[in-house]
């Protein structure tokens, strides 16, 4: 990959840094280069905010909130001595619901508008295409599709990805995507979802919860199955309790028809599984990179043949001089908080003046995740399989639980039906260094960040198990787990908090007497 460092310092360019893509990795990355004192545009056509604030993390988070609170009235309040709660939960008005997100999302946009405006950050709306080194032409929206040709030193990619819609017989014309989801007018009676990743897991969750019925249809047997074993199978177990018609083995849709009698949906998948009345078809089958109508064979910007995602180094270089790209478009962890520090990571070490920045990078390494299904998912590092697959078995120790959380503690049901949590540390090694941490259950989602900060700093089981437990939650388990205060006393702290030993002290600066 090339470097960053070299460029013609006797060409005079209309920007030190020119974004083309407005999501939360460009926006991040713009800014950072503003803040360091960079002439800094940005290029995006659509609305700001990319595919998190607009279709994606943003308003699936109020869906599952409102998923959320339909659960809470429907199977939870008559047990704390709340009645009618299942009426309540059927008067759920997804139309009003629409228009309160929508209005959130609006503001959202108009919020990095602002911040543009604020971080001195030229902000074009238009479609950018190469025309050569350093040379961007953008088509300008509006009727009449303005040109204009901006000039660069250094110009970052960040036009994120899409959903990708299979091929078969009426597939495109029948389904809509995730993003097509964020513009359902109403609730559907009968929803088919199609996929086996977090999206369609969330998707499913968040529509059975409001009401729909639900089918889920899985190419092989269980969803989440790049997950940790223990963690797909207990969601296996929630969403079938949940009433979730999961349809296995199917090796996807086949074919979608509309019914001559109703002009409800047929599902036809390639296993011979036919689902009929489907009100809404919703493919989350994969993601695809915005690569194409950008003429990057131009300036000669090399793609992984398979996919068609940028080739980048760990620095964010593409093989092309001063060209980059973060995000969903390179393919590597596709979370919006990755690419926001990969681009901010990135604007530090093009303009920040500090010796800290000239090899400044992001860490792609145990980035810790959420899965907003029902119950949440939080997850860090290693599954068992991979950990036993780089370490080697012998060298893996693993504690696990699983427990009804006091939540459903006063429930008047038979123990085993009773909605469970689950958790699992991957431990490696004699000193049990942690590299895995995975949670199934309520509050997960809320409770992994703290923990990802424990292993990234190299946290030991027996860092773990040094913090005092919070009780009663959940997460008291993650620091109780096993033999409690068995595991060998070995820290990865940089001063060890293990048998009573006093908390780090901060380093202060010298008073001028």
């Amino acid at each position: 990959m090339s470097s960053s460092n070299t460029s013609s310092k006797d060409t005079k360019f209309d920007y030190d840094y020119l974004v083309i893509g407005g999501g939360s990795g460009g926006i991040a990355s713009a800014k950072r280069a503003a803040s360091h004192g960079a002439k800094v545009a940005a290029i995006e056509k659509a609305r700001l905010g990319g595919t998190c604030v607009n279709v994606g993390c943003v308003p699936k988070k109020v869906m599952w909130n409102a998923a959320f609170i339909a659960d809470t009235f429907s199977h939870d309040a008559h047990h704390y001595g709340f009645s009618g709660g299942k009426d309540v939960a059927k008067s759920f008005d997804w139309p009003k619901l629409k228009v309160a997100r929508d209005k959130y999302v609006k503001r959202l946009n108009d919020i990095y508008s602002v911040g543009y405006e604020k971080s001195n950050v030229t902000d074009i709306r238009g479609e950018a295409t190469f025309l050569g080194p350093n040379t961007v032409q953008v088509k300008h929206n509006g009727d009449d599709g303005e040109l204009q040709t901006i000039t660069s030193k250094h110009i970052l990619i960040a036009t994120g990805g899409r959903p990708m819609v299979p091929s078969g017989e009426g597939v495109q014309e029948y389904s809509v995507t995730s993003d097509g989801f964020f513009e359902l007018e109403t609730l559907p009676k009968v929803a088919v979802v199609v996929g086996a990743g977090y999206i369609a897991v969330e998707l499913a969750g968040v529509l059975n919860s409001l009401g729909s019925e639900v089918h889920l249809v899985i190419r092989k047997g269980h969803a989440l199955r790049d997950f940790d074993p223990t963690i797909c199978a207990a969601l296996d177990v929630e969403m079938i309790k949940a009433g979730i018609h999961i349809h296995r083995f199917t090796n996807g849709v086949k074919s979608i028809k509309l019914s001559t009698q109703d002009k409800k949906k047929i599902v036809t998948t390639h296993s011979g599984d036919n689902i009929y009345g489907a009100d809404v078809v919703l493919m989350a089958t994969g993601r695809v990179p915005n690569v194409e109508n950008m003429n990057l064979e131009k300036v000669g910007i090399a793609l992984h043949e398979k996919n068609n995602f940028i080739k980048v180094d760990k620095y964010q270089n593409t093989n092309v001089e001063n060209f980059y790209a973060v995000g969903d478009v390179c393919g590597q962890i596709e979370l919006t908080p990755m690419a926001i520090a990969a681009g901010r990571k990135l604007a530090d070490r093009l303009f920040g003046e500090t010796k800290d920045n000239k090899d400044s990078k992001v860490s792609y390494e145990n980035v810790p995740t959420v899965v907003f299904s029902h119950p949440t998912i939080g997850t860090i590092g290693l599954t068992e399989p991979k950990a036993i697959a780089k370490y080697g078995e012998e060298n893996i120790k693993v504690y696990n639980s699983m427990f009804a959380n006091l939540y459903y503690g006063i429930y008047d049901m038979d123990a085993d039906e009773k909605p469970k949590t689950t958790m699992k540390i991957v431990c490696v090694g004699e000193d049990e260094l942690v590299v895995g941490m995975h949670v199934i259950g309520t509050g997960a989602d809320e409770m992994m960040q703290g923990f990802g900060v424990a292993m990234k700093m190299g946290a030991t089981k027996a860092d773990l198990d040094s913090c005092v437990a919070i009780h009663p939650t959940a997460s008291e388990e993650l620091v109780t787990m096993g033999v409690w205060g068995t595991s060998p006393a070995v820290s990865g702290a940089k001063i060890s908090p293990i048998n009573g030993a006093r908390s780090p002290e901060p380093g202060l600066k010298q008073s001028k007497l």
